[in-house]
């Protein structure tokens, strides 16, 4: 009688020194030659795990008995830790976090990139490292995660009572876990997300189905500028009915401070919004964002954002991320500055003051078009802003039509830069020999570290300085000075 193989249960390996954080919100360990990963750990706790899966180079598991505890583990403050894909660092002490996160970019750079370097600068912390985002996206499902004592009751429980508002569930496409309160965004985001779901359930709006793509509530997306303004667009999908519309109303009377207000009707297989008409429903079809302007005196630099539009999501961090860019450029007076991958434009915009000419180059053409308008806000009359892959558009032609650098800054996709861009960085007949400086800002040291081993046989690393623009994650950004030899 033939039947199928039972699985071998899983190995389980105790006394396990964990000893440094890694990727994902791991912590990882050697065993037996072998890299062990181990999600909610901090360096120094000595755990027994269980081993969920095996490859040739690594393992990955899970604890199931925390047997001696880190020094600098900390309590985590969210009461969805553990379950929401988000913060997964909560429980390491932030000064450790960014101790790791140091570590993280000097390695990269280090091991990947090969290339000489001075000492670090120290990492730029966050201040506010709760509620420090300005945009958050939600998700309706009719299947929020269960807790045990749920699942154990689920004949008791009603379809209403199954329906969730919040965050997608770590390898659960279909699951969505209800938010009761979310750290990463200020008040009332707590309460605008709450109110949807409430008033949609009274007025008896569908949610989503992720699985049969059925439904009427698919998703929100909530922004926020430092001076208090909100926008709320709600992903709907069909066209709006007397209930859809009863919520919105109900939503704008209750939050004043939602000056923009927005719908799209989504029929699509996937959530994705950039090819999706956005209506406005209430107030204006953008939110202001204000940043410090790089010399005193000046004014604020002032920002457009559209539901579409690409902005930090960390407000304060990102006028540090930008001034360092900016220190380490250095710019001097009629020097022209090239803005590789300038999205809406905000790094260009936020230098134009002090340079002779800044062109930008990006991919999106709808953020080109912000760039340019976030440039007639500010009154800055230096600037080009042109769309294009950065692999065609940035050639000799380009080059000669719009003048040598001085200076570039580039700031690419966590993919990096294209081989073709490297390569016209380093032809010396491309630039008349005027480019002597690159400031390389990037979201992933591991391919920021590919591109400067291919850029040093003519430019070297001159500083480099971390700056943490997500607490409670293993994210980093990497701002790299490099000088023509």
């Amino acid at each position: 009688m033939s039947g199928k193989r039972k699985k071998a249960p899983n190995k389980v390996l105790t006394d396990v020194r964990i000893e440094k954080a890694a990727a994902e919100g791991s912590s990882l360990a050697h065993i037996d030659g072998k890299v062990l990963f181990v999600s909610y750990t901090a360096p120094g706790d000595l755990v027994d795990v269980e081993v969920y899966r095996q490859k040739s180079g690594y393992m990955q598991g899970r604890v199931i008995n925390l047997k001696e505890a880190s020094p600098l583990r900390v309590e985590p403050f969210c009461e969805h830790f553990g379950l929401c894909g988000g913060c997964k660092w909560q429980h390491l002490d932030y000064a450790e976090q960014l101790k790791q996160k140091q570590a993280q970019v000097c390695d990269n750079l280090q091991r990947i990139g090969k290339v000489e370097l001075p000492e670090p600068l120290p990492i730029i912390g966050c201040d506010n490292n709760r509620f420090y985002r300005n945009k958050l996206e939600f998700t309706f499902s009719t299947k929020r995660w269960l807790t045990d004592e749920e699942v154990a009751a689920a004949d008791t429980l009603q379809p209403e009572d199954r329906q969730g508002l919040g965050f997608h569930l770590a390898g659960k496409f279909d699951k969505v876990l209800d938010l009761r309160r979310c750290f990463l965004q200020g008040d009332p985001s707590n309460e605008i997300r709450l109110f949807i779901k409430h008033k949609a359930q009274e007025t008896g709006l569908d949610f989503y189905d992720l699985r049969t793509h059925t439904g009427y509530l698919r998703n929100v997306m909530v922004r926020n500028t430092l001076q208090g303004e909100f926008m709320v667009v709600l992903m709907i999908a069909g066209e709006p009915t007397p209930a859809f519309e009863s919520l919105m109303n109900a939503l704008q009377t209750a939050y004043p401070c939602i000056t923009s207000l927005m719908y799209a009707v989504n029929t699509k297989l996937n959530d994705s919004m950039g090819d999706l008409e956005i209506r406005l429903f209430s107030g204006k079809p953008y939110l202001t964002m204000k940043m410090p302007a790089y010399k005193e005196g000046d004014e604020d630099l002032q920002f457009r954002v559209g539901p579409k539009s690409f902005y930090q999501t960390n407000s304060l961090q990102a006028a540090r991320l930008y001034r360092l860019a900016a220190d380490f450029a250095d710019i001097r007076e009629g020097e022209t500055v090239y803005d590789l991958y300038t999205g809406t434009g905000t790094i260009a915009n936020y230098v134009a003051r002090m340079a002779k000419k800044v062109v930008g180059i990006e991919y999106v053409e709808d953020a080109v078009k912000d760039a340019r308008i976030n440039s007639e806000i500010n009154h800055l009359t230096n600037t080009e802003f042109f769309a294009g892959d950065m692999a065609q558009v940035f050639d000799e032609a380009f080059v000669q039509q719009h003048g040598d650098p001085d200076i570039i800054i580039t700031d690419p996709p966590r993919e990096g830069m294209h081989e073709k861009v490297t390569d016209r960085l380093l032809d010396d007949a491309l630039f008349g020999g005027k480019l002597s400086r690159i400031v390389y800002v990037s979201c992933n040291s591991a391919t920021q570290a590919r591109d400067l081993q291919r850029l040093d046989s003519k430019y070297r690393v001159v500083k480099y300085r971390a700056v943490d623009m997500f607490p409670h994650t293993d994210h980093v950004e990497s701002v790299v000075l490099l000088q023509r030899r």
